[in-house]
């Protein structure tokens, strides 16, 4: 009883393996994107609406746009990527 040609045990096999194919290029993509949006200077970050205070040594960032924004992208490749 080693499971010798049973591939129920695995976790990648099957379609659940290319799922997880699928899912890993898929943010290998949006992390390249990412990079070269901030390669071209595109701020992210430094959107109009994101809050950022500055007092003495202390800064605070809140990016709500920047933020807003991910979201929206986000919320569309993945629903596109699970059609």
């Amino acid at each position: 009883m080693n499971g010798a040609g049973n591939d129920s045990g695995s976790s990648f096999s099957g379609d659940h393996g290319m799922a997880v194919g699928r899912l890993l290029v898929f943010f290998g993509l949006l992390v390249t994107g990412a990079g070269l949006l901030i390669w071209f200077g595109v701020p992210i970050g430094r959107l109009p609406g994101d809050i950022l205070v500055r007092r003495g040594g202390f800064s605070f960032d809140i990016p709500i746009t920047t933020s807003v924004i991910a979201s929206v992208i986000l919320t569309v490749l993945l629903a596109l990527f699970r059609r």
